[in-house]
């Protein structure tokens, strides 16, 4: 499991330097295969803003900028990215600074025009292979600020090899709890409120086969933005995490599974029929899963299903045909608990595996799902709006783990 310092950092932070936390992790267990920073060093780089952006008189792919880096004055760089536009923060290497791989930047003349810094790509600045162009900022993001604090990029990438019966630790919670624990330090737990319903849209919940699943939750949501954009700072935990940014609503479901250890999904409501059911296959049943691979699921595999057909892979993977889109408004949020022995070695068995089914088939905590739920709910309300239903939990009381 790979994971930010600084995030960790929120929950529990011991006095301790990044070196001498690597080694308490792997003292206690959670051996650190990997400690790596999230940038290489650089000096020198600023937010700055794009006053201008003209076209370089004497060179059809280059840009001549006025630039406010925070130095009193407009400066005057020369630019080949194509998305260089007017209005634009982004990182400014001034004359002086010095890159990776000890690149210092010096006045220099581009098709004899001056140019007094150098404005950045994610790669240039080392935390990214992304070169496209700039790398943008978020409007509000304040001139002259030293970029490696604004993006928080001294920070530890740690990653740590977990036994499988450590599965507690398959979460920055999970993490801190134990550091809190060996260091005697204060583990700040994440406050989550339920969220209180304000439309009455719900979909019936049905445990065909409880002993599998035994807890199922899910709620609708209605009137989403599927298009909203993932906020800078999840996406920068998500990637220092090793998980990709996809969309914001998908983004909501990583990032709840990575900070509390719960696995969700996102379906797309409208293409929902009638009750959902938790139960095994029936004969020649196929799913399109997300990966485009399409599976005959094996007789003691758990689906996910509506009342006309296979969702999803219970605890592996969604279904193509029932997924989110960037056009989806209504979500049907899912959040459950899988026996353990329901889902080992089935990812495995199609060929793939998935960051829920390795953390279901070690075991999650069978009271984490509402919770995770009610996270994961305030998240797209914040980020996405919307209205949210009642939560609708099916439970088999008999058949959670004692």
């Amino acid at each position: 499991m790979q994971f930010s310092e600084q995030w960790l950092r929120t929950f529990v932070d011991p006095q301790l330097d990044s070196a001498g936390l690597g080694h308490l992790l792997t003292m206690a267990g959670l051996e650190v295969e990997e400690a790596e920073p999230a940038a290489p060093a650089f000096r020198g780089v600023v937010v700055a803003k794009i006053v201008e952006a003209e076209k370089h008189p004497n060179a059809d792919k280059l840009k001549l900028c006025k630039v406010d880096a925070g130095t009193g004055e407009l400066l005057q760089i020369v630019c080949g990215a194509p998305n260089a536009a007017a209005g634009m923060k982004v990182p400014c290497a001034v004359v002086g600074a010095v890159l990776p791989d000890e690149f210092e930047i010096k006045k220099a003349k581009l098709r004899g025009v001056e140019s007094f810094g150098m404005l950045c790509s994610a790669r240039e600045l080392g935390f990214s292979e992304d070169h496209s162009g700039l790398y943008a900022l978020p409007e509000d993001a304040p001139v002259g600020t030293d970029i490696r604090a604004y993006l928080g990029l001294d920070d530890t990438l740690f990653t740590i090899k977990l036994t499988p019966n450590r599965a507690d630790c398959l979460s920055l919670t999970g993490v801190a709890r134990e550091v809190a624990a060996i260091t005697g330090g204060e583990f700040r737990a994440l406050a989550i409120e339920p969220v209180s319903p304000s439309i009455d849209t719900r979909r019936d919940i049905v445990l065909d086969a409880p002993q599998a699943c035994p807890r199922y939750c899910g709620r609708i949501l209605r009137g989403v933005d599927a298009r909203a954009a993932t906020p800078d700072w999840m996406v920068r935990r998500l990637v220092r995490s090793g998980v990709r940014s996809i969309s914001a609503l998908v983004d909501i479901t990583n990032y709840v599974m990575l900070e509390l250890g719960q696995p969700l999904h996102a379906f797309d409501n409208a293409r929902l029929q009638g009750a959902i059911h938790v139960r095994l296959p029936r004969a020649g049943e196929q799913v399109l899963l997300l990966n485009e691979q399409t599976v005959t699921p094996a007789a003691d595999t758990l689906l996910i299903a509506d009342e006309a057909r296979a969702l999803a892979l219970a605890g592996i993977m969604g279904g193509e045909d029932s997924g989110i889109t960037l056009d989806t408004t209504e979500v049907f949020l899912e959040s459950a608990f899988f026996a353990p022995d329901a889902i080992a070695g089935r990812a495995r068995g199609y060929g793939f595996g998935s960051d829920a089914s390795h953390r279901f088939e070690r075991g999650v905590d069978p009271e984490l799902a509402r919770s995770a739920l009610e996270r994961a709910t305030r998240l797209v309300l914040e980020l996405c709006g919307g209205e949210a239903g009642p939560v609708v939990e099916a439970v088999a009381t008999e058949a959670l783990p004692a």
